[in-house]
């Protein structure tokens, strides 16, 4: 199981685990940060999902707190509460507990290396489908490399 997120308490937020971050560039899950996947099913598998963290007015408030704890301004995730509702059918919590309760959920976030690998080959079997090329032509190679180093 990796660990998807670290906690930083000065700042509130997160950045990505080193560890998880590595694997997901090497199997091409990177996409505008490494968590765009993980973010799609959180909300209700869609593409809204990889939006989860977009929210630059939050992570500039804190810009100077991570300059001085020298974390790159652009690797900062803050959790905004007001993504994590809808009003279709609720909220049903105010934004302090939906702030709390997903803070709670990031900081013990692992995933297996099985769901990652999956998510990897998904992905990769779609790029090679759309000729896109961010195919990955040696993919298993770098699963393999990468379970062999766990």
């Amino acid at each position: 199981m990796l660990k998807i997120f670290k906690y930083i308490e000065e700042i509130d937020g997160f950045i990505v685990n080193p560890d998880y971050k590595r694997i997901s560039d090497e199997l091409g899950l990177t996409e505008w940060n490494e968590v765009v996947w993980i973010g799609r099913y959180f909300l209700m598998d869609n593409d809204f999902g990889e939006h989860w963290f977009d929210n630059w007015e939050k992570r500039n408030e804190k810009e100077s707190i991570a300059k001085e704890l020298n974390i790159k301004y652009d690797s900062i995730l803050i959790i905004d509460p007001e993504r994590f509702k809808n009003d279709k059918d609720g909220p049903c919590h105010n934004n302090s507990q939906r702030k709390n309760f997903w803070t709670d959920v990031l900081k013990s976030l692992k995933i297996s290396i099985d769901i990652i690998v999956d998510e990897a080959r998904y992905l990769n079997n779609h790029r090679k489908e759309n000729n896109d090329e961010d195919f990955i032509i040696d993919l298993e190679k770098r699963i393999e490399k990468i379970k062999t180093g766990l």
